[in-house]
């Protein structure tokens, strides 16, 4: 299969990403969050743009599949490398409220589907180099966040938004506000996660977001919470530093 269309078969399934992230935005507010502006004027124009974003995709999906079934290769090329293209943009969150998940889910079931999607993300997740990279990391991306949305109960959710913590936080994104968030949703969609969410959660709260007091509340729950030795010990002396630094 040419490289094109092992991407796009992952990128065209995804058009009712955005409506079923839309409707999670309506559970209670978030005080984990990073401070938003003091009004709430741009909520209704990032809706706007990701209802765009969901449009274009969709239209150009349709538009490719009426020219594969009209058997015009060339144009069906043409809406294909569109595609393409369209994937490999950086999309900005411009709002984390509609962009994460709410902290109430719960990891229930056990879904086939949900893990497969799972098990695909990973064999795409930090592979090559260059170009390569940066497109594995918008599939995996993809998949995980197809997961979330159509499988908010799978017993997986825990594990993808660690998972998208790691890649908002990779060379190919660079997002560390989202990647803070996508780490703790990770434990509080799952306490026990046996993935070092939490640090990587402080850390980022601490060194590159600015919320040290955030930070510490998460670096006590490591001390208070986790059984790993090394983890314990960098929460604690990051606490000390912290102190000491007041």
């Amino acid at each position: 299969m040419p490289r094109r269309f092992g991407f796009l078969a992952v990128g065209l399934v995804f058009a009712l990403i955005a409506p079923v992230r839309a409707q999670t935005s309506n559970a209670p507010p978030d005080n984990t969050k990073a401070p938003t502006p003091a009004n709430n004027s741009d909520i209704d124009k990032v809706e706007r743009v990701i209802a765009a974003r969901r449009e274009y995709q969709k239209s150009l999906e349709v538009l490719r599949t009426h020219y594969i079934t009209a058997g015009d290769i060339e144009r069906a090329r043409w809406a294909e490398d569109e595609l393409l293209q369209f994937h490999r943009i950086l999309k900005q969150s411009f709002r984390l409220e509609l962009d994460v998940p709410p902290p109430t889910l719960q990891a229930s079931y056990n879904i086939p589907e949900a893990n497969e999607m799972y098990k695909q993300a990973i064999t795409y997740k930090d592979k090559g180099w260059g170009t390569d990279y940066t497109d594995n990391q918008r599939r995996a991306e993809l998949l995980l966040q197809k997961l979330l949305s159509d499988h908010p109960q799978s017993d997986k959710i825990s594990d993808a938004a660690y998972q998208l913590g790691d890649v908002y936080e990779s060379k190919a994104y660079r997002e560390n506000d989202r990647a803070a968030h996508y780490f703790e949703r990770c434990f509080q969609w799952n306490p026990k996660t046996q993935f070092d969410a939490r640090l990587r959660a402080a850390r980022l709260y601490e060194r590159s977001i600015g919320e040290r007091n955030h930070a510490i509340e998460i670096y006590r729950e490591v001390i208070n919470r986790e059984t790993d030795p090394k983890r314990i010990e960098e929460a604690q002396k990051r606490l000390a530093d912290l102190s000491a630094a007041k």
